[in-house]
């Protein structure tokens, strides 16, 4: 099994490559969004928990996440691994996730960080913006704001997977199948490891 997490700032194209790496490398795709969407609807314990903690205004817990995480592994355990989007976020939350892998008989075995420059990221949410409804995309100073978000969170955790040497940053411009192809070959010399 070969699990991948994608970073990126908002705009860098992890929904695109992700659809791509996920059809390539027969992966599964875990959103932590989807998934808590999916247990709700199904009324299970978990999804039960964390409609209550949410309609009280409060943010899941990590433990109820990664307790969803462990259901999704468990209900495919002949994946050929799992692409996590949107999790990770903290530094607990790296190291829960690793050791719900370590107990599953797996690991992280690459995380990717797509890198665009801020010029290039407003420029492409302000066209997203144009057709995609969103309103955080049609405003600079929002956009702005969320990519210094996404950078002051997120660096931590690729601080921590650093340590141990899995991080590998891919140039995030160019055209979608440029970028695809480094992905792709960052992931294919890992998985020869």
């Amino acid at each position: 099994m070969f699990n991948i997490i994608l970073f990126g700032p908002p705009g860098s194209g992890k929904g695109t490559q992700s659809e791509k790496l996920i059809a390539t490398y027969g992966l599964i795709h875990l959103s932590t969004g989807d998934l808590l969407r999916s247990e709700i609807s199904r009324k299970t314990p978990l999804g039960l928990e964390a409609k209550s903690i949410m309609d009280s205004g409060q943010l899941v817990p990590d433990e109820v996440v990664v307790g969803m995480i462990s259901s999704a592994l468990d209900a495919n355990p002949v994946a050929k691994g799992f692409l996590f989007d949107g999790f990770p976020r903290t530094v607990a939350q790296s190291e829960a996730l690793d050791k719900l892998l370590a107990l599953k008989k797996t690991t992280i075995g690459i995380v990717l960080a797509l890198e665009v420059s801020e010029e290039e990221l407003v420029h492409r949410l302000l066209n997203r913006g144009l057709t995609s409804g969103r309103s955080d995309d049609t405003n600079e100073a929002v956009i702005r704001a969320r990519i210094i978000e996404y950078q002051n969170k997120t660096s931590v955790v690729a601080d921590y997977y650093s340590k141990a040497g899995k991080v590998v940053s891919v140039k995030g411009e160019g055209t979608v199948d440029q970028i695809f192809a480094s992905l792709c070959s960052e992931i294919d010399k890992r998985m020869s490891i």
